[in-house]
């Protein structure tokens, strides 16, 4: 058994060494002799690091920055009438209470006139809790437990408890909304709920919008092995999701996010090869093809996937991402890396070189539009 083990070390050694020293050369060929229009792809020079994908349509950020005077103005209705246009798409109604959030950090008088008018309007309840949260968290930080000072940390656990008090009692004013859920299902992991607590918060929540997508996200977190679970808790949370994810929801996404959270792991290493792994990206990938092409989570999570589908060896798949994906560069796993321009060079030449890709013609309409 020794002798096995020693072998099997010796030969994984050997394969990462002649992985690592392919990658070497991969990069220098980038460097010296990548052209991306060659390949169909937008030339370097075009290439936009500001953000994930192209900007929203007019008629949305003209919507937007109406409902945002209005609200600095002293108008709640507003406001008011643009949650409630989202009906019954839950996911829509979140993304509009986050945007109400970002209006509320610069002058949050508004709020304050819309809950005293409407006591009784879940939607402005639900976003004053979520505001409590995410101040709490600004307050303890990112930095591990034992690194936030005591005063921190007590005022972080208790503005979450009043946040989950808050949601719960917004909850009761519209059964059916699952926004409150949402709050507390975000605030469970800091406030330090263990399973018995957590499990019914999010059972109330997927009762009411089985796919939501920041719902999910949010317990992801809890069940890393950070928070309250493990990776193995973490992958099954996340592999539920992508089976379970309907036609037109970015909801497969998850998974790549818990991908993200294994990084830099040997788990990670291990995950990246499985054949199983392999498949729930290509899973993923079709999933996203049914999405609408204006969802504005999209790019980002098609800036992922083609992330691991390169650290899984799917190159060509990986490849076809970053054509879709386009002249953006402007996310995450490229901007922790600090340029992300140069990073997302060096990723879709790594893409081109290793898929053994033939030259392409060139369009000048690249990747996602809206």
């Amino acid at each position: 058994m020794v002798i096995f083990l020693a072998v099997t070390a010796g030969v994984f050694l050997i394969v990462s060494c002649l992985f690592f020293i392919t990658l070497i050369c991969v990069d220098r060929w980038v460097r010296r002799h990548f052209v991306a229009s060659t390949y169909g792809l937008p030339p370097r020079e075009v290439l936009d690091g500001r953000r994930p994908g192209p900007p929203p349509p007019a008629h949305r950020t003209q919507e937007r920055q109406a409902v945002a005077d209005a609200a600095w103005q002293g108008d709640w209705n507003a406001a008011e009438r643009y949650v409630r246009a989202a009906g019954e798409d839950w996911d829509e109604r979140w993304g509009r209470l986050e945007f109400l959030h970002e209006v509320a950090q610069r002058d949050d008088a508004w709020l304050h006139a819309w809950r005293a008018a409407q006591p009784g309007n879940c939607d402005a309840a639900t976003l004053h809790a979520y505001i409590v949260v995410r101040r709490a968290w600004e307050i303890r930080g990112s930095a591990y437990a034992r690194a936030v000072p005591t005063p921190n940390m007590n005022h972080f656990r208790a503005m979450l408890w009043a946040a989950i008090e808050d949601a719960r009692r917004a909850a009761l004013l519209d059964p059916a909304n699952p926004g409150p859920w949402v709050v507390m299902v975000m605030a469970a992991r800091g406030a330090r709920y263990g399973h018995s607590h957590f499990e019914p918060l999010w059972r109330g929540l997927v009762a009411r919008a089985p796919f939501h997508y920041m719902g999910h996200s949010q317990a992801l977190q809890y069940w890393c092995a950070k928070w309250y679970g493990s990776n193995a808790d973490m992958m099954w949370f996340a592999f539920k999701a992508v089976r379970k994810a309907p036609a037109g929801s970015p909801l497969a996404g998850i998974y790549l996010h818990a991908l993200s959270e294994l990084a830099d792991g040997s788990a990670a290493v291990a995950m990246a090869v499985r054949p199983l792994t392999r498949r729930v990206l290509r899973r993923i990938a079709a999933s996203f093809d049914r999405v609408v092409p204006d969802d504005e989570r999209l790019p980002g999570l098609r800036h992922l996937l083609a992330h691991h589908m390169l650290r899984s060896m799917m190159y060509a798949p990986a490849l076809e991402q970053f054509r879709q994906i386009g002249p953006w560069c402007g996310a995450e796993p490229w901007r922790k890396k600090g340029n992300s321009v140069m990073a997302f060079e060096a990723a879709r030449g790594r893409a081109v070189k290793l898929s053994r890709a033939r030259p392409a013609p060139t369009s000048e309409a690249y990747g996602m539009a809206r």
